[in-house]
């Protein structure tokens, strides 16, 4: 029972509860305190972010070697395709489901969050993307010219990053979510909001678990391995993203449950997992597509022809692998999509972005999800055409 009432999923789990009730019940003059506590836990994982990034794919990448620059390639390549083919099910989902639905499209009546008491601002030492991008120039070089004094430096830095994650990130992160879900709680979007869209939220989550299983069965099928091995780690990571609603913030719960699995090599986890937090959103992208279709039936009575859609989709998966890993990344990068192909005026993305919010937590809890078994697919890329295992030994918890 010790063991239970210790472990993250449990933790998360009551962090989620905790959040939820006090929500209901604290005054406007708590709720400035707990959003305060929120800010500053946020600004704290948010700075880590890039700290992660660089810590475990550049040291990746030299460790790699000459199979670096072929590896990135295909890492992008299946995340891209992964995006694009949840676009088009969720396009299929729309034209068969929207018609018939009975959507409310009334989103008012929230209560509004106090401010917070003061302001600690922890500015990050560079943006996800630089970071993702640094890491990848940095690591590339470091193994064409050889450089051991770099690759040695690099691998240091990673060990320090893993104690910063399990020191530090891991412990924050119930009391981080508890804060979420306790502003979600007196805010009401949880308990105003969520019946009116209620049917469209129900039909998106049946989307993520079904592209999940197609992702899972698909690299179970390519790597030859049992792609429950994988998938049965994820739980603690699924919560965490439902807390945070940010792939990056969930990237470290979702590094330890990947490394715990028996059938991927540690190496394409500390490679992978990093990497397609970035650039692998293929439940946010799932879900942008049906809503952006429901609202277009809302507002303006019709549904985005399908030479539109085809389009829209195409373009939302390039967007998609630039969005950063936060909160409303994938809906915010693509607004000049929506604005320039879909047509939304003001009151458009509006209506967009509110109910986006609504589920943007699963919607990055199948991000997460599904970078599991794309990490499988390295492995079995990996393994069928002999790369050596450069295993990267330690643990986060």
């Amino acid at each position: 029972m010790k063991k239970i009432a210790s472990s993250l999923p449990f933790r998360l789990l009551l962090g989620i509860i905790a959040g939820v009730l006090l929500g209901q019940i604290f005054t406007e003059s708590l709720m400035k305190i707990v959003v305060t506590l929120q800010y500053i836990m946020g600004q704290l994982i948010t700075f880590c972010v890039p700290l992660i990034v660089i810590g475990f794919i550049a040291p990746s990448i030299t460790k790699l070697g000459r199979n670096a620059s072929r590896l990135l390639g295909i890492a992008i390549v299946i995340a891209y395709v992964s995006s694009i083919c949840a676009a088009f099910m969720s396009t299929a989902a729309g034209y068969a489901l929207i018609p018939s639905l009975s959507i409310d499209s009334n989103v008012a009546g929230l209560r509004e969050l106090p401010g917070v008491v003061f302001e600690l601002n922890i500015p990050q030492i560079m943006s996800v993307m630089s970071a993702l991008v640094f890491s990848v120039l940095v690591g590339l070089a470091a193994t064409w010219t050889k450089s051991d004094l770099t690759c040695s430096l690099l691998g240091e830095f990673q060990d320090i990053v893993l104690d910063i994650v399990s020191k530090i990130i891991i412990p924050v992160l119930p009391f981080y979510i508890a804060a979420t879900f306790c502003n979600l709680s007196y805010e009401g979007m949880i308990t105003h909001q969520l019946p009116a869209f209620l049917q469209i939220i129900l039909i998106v989550m049946a989307g993520h678990y079904i592209w999940l299983a197609v992702l899972y069965l698909l690299a179970g099928a390519y790597s030859g391995k049992n792609p429950w091995e994988v998938l049965k780690h994820y739980g603690p990571a699924y919560l965490t993203a439902v807390g945070t609603m940010s792939s990056a913030a969930t990237m470290a719960v979702a590094l330890d449950g990947a490394r715990k699995s028996k059938v991927l090599r540690k190496d394409m986890v500390s490679f992978g997992i990093p990497l397609f937090a970035n650039i692998h959103l293929c439940g946010s992208v799932l879900t942008e597509v049906f809503f952006c279709m429901t609202v277009s039936k809302i507002l303006y009575g019709t549904l985005p022809s399908f030479p539109t859609m085809i389009i829209f989709c195409l373009l939302l998966g390039i967007f998609a692998i630039g969005a950063p890993g936060v909160p409303g990344g994938t809906v915010m990068a693509s607004l000049g999509l929506i604005t320039g192909v879909l047509g939304f005026d003001n009151a458009g993305t509006g209506l967009m972005l509110a109910i986006f919010a609504l589920q943007d937590s699963f919607g990055t809890a199948c991000n997460v999800t599904g970078d599991g078994a794309l990490t499988l697919m390295l492995t079995g890329y990996a393994e069928k055409h002999g790369l050596k295992n450069e295993e990267i030994k330690g643990s986060i918890l």
